[in-house]
């Protein structure tokens, strides 16, 4: 049986993963609405950009500089930017794009790849507080 502490935990979670699965729809369908779909998604590149910067600085920063009650990480890198993310549409898009042009299939994979771990590095090192 679960412990009240232990239903809470999972209540966060899915509070946050609610918000981060509507924050990335409402993100990635304005980005679309920007640039056409015609290149790339490029909805999904930010998304996993933003994420993957997010993710990265928010648990380096807890992990070394910040000390964060486990249910806000839980709220916000388990739920929030677990659902925020998105490799499973990431997936899809890449075969649906390799179905048209294999070229486009790879910029978008190697656009998503490059940008996100960009992005992890760069929230590494601001959540390590080692740049400035």
């Amino acid at each position: 049986m679960k412990t009240e502490v232990e239903k809470t935990r999972y209540l966060v979670v899915a509070l946050g993963g609610a918000l981060g699965a509507m924050s990335r729809y409402a993100l990635s369908r304005f980005v679309n609405s920007l640039v056409p779909f015609g290149t790339v998604p490029w909805g999904t590149i930010v998304v996993n950009t933003l994420g993957s910067f997010a993710f990265s600085y928010l648990l380096f920063a807890a992990l070394e500089r910040l000390e964060l009650p486990q249910e806000y990480i839980l709220f916000l890198g388990v739920g929030f930017l677990g659902a925020f993310t998105t490799f499973s549409t990431l997936a899809y898009e890449f075969f649906a794009l390799l179905e048209e042009s294999f070229f486009r299939s790879l910029v978008y994979l190697f656009l998503n790849f490059l940008f996100g771990f960009a992005a992890a590095y760069l929230g590494m090192i601001l959540g390590r507080g080692k740049l400035s």
